[in-house]
């Protein structure tokens, strides 16, 4: 049997983005002050998590909350959508652009894997025709809760999703982007793995 054509993961926060875009969300939405002033409220917890104390999921999950929880659904989406518009674009590395364009002219499937909400990634993921997995956000009654669906999206767990979905075996060449410890389980996998290949 045949192989299928070729596949690439890419990392979305510092390997396609210059910034992180959970930050960049949420001074967006908050506004400068009231952004610095939440930030200012989970410092415990942003300490602890540098320490070692706190874990990352509990970490990020305190983040959301404090910047996202409680919004609806719809108002969260609305807020995505402006920011897919408003400011993503500019945190985009034109080499990473270039890369994605290079893959999708070789008809190579472009999968962005990212510990990113896939609530902000969906819409610039869909308008450059890039499958998305990504971290999941837990919704309850129309509400963002600030929770975490399921695992967050990083190390092993980056893994874990691609092998739900795809069978990698049925591919020739195996394509990884990545720039962080969280990244390496999803290089590893790769017969092609490229580790801050944008730096800039």
């Amino acid at each position: 049997m045949a192989l299928q054509k070729n596949i690439a993961f890419f990392d979305f926060d510092g390997t396609i983005t210059s910034k992180d875009s959970m930050l960049a969300l949420a001074k967006y939405d908050a506004g400068k002050l009231n952004y610095y002033a939440k930030m200012l409220s989970i410092a415990p917890s942003l300490i602890a998590f540098k320490a070692g104390l706190l874990d990352a999921h509990k970490a990020k999950e305190k983040f959301l909350q404090t910047f996202f929880g409680g919004l609806s659904t719809e108002s969260f989406a609305s807020i995505c959508n402006e920011f897919n518009n408003d400011v993503l674009p500019s945190i985009i590395k034109k080499d990473a652009m270039k890369a994605i364009a290079k893959h999708q002219q070789e008809n190579t499937v472009v999968v962005v894997v990212s510990a990113s909400a896939e609530n902000w990634l969906k819409p610039w993921c869909t308008k450059n025709n890039l499958t998305l997995l990504g971290t999941r956000l837990l919704e309850k009654n129309g509400t963002i809760t600030g929770k975490i669906l399921g695992n967050n999206c990083n190390g092993k767990e980056k893994v874990s999703r691609i092998n739900e979905i795809f069978n990698l075996t049925d591919f020739e060449k195996i394509y990884a982007y990545g720039d962080s410890s969280g990244d390496k389980e999803m290089l590893s996998i790769a017969s092609n793995p490229h580790y801050r290949l944008f730096k800039k």
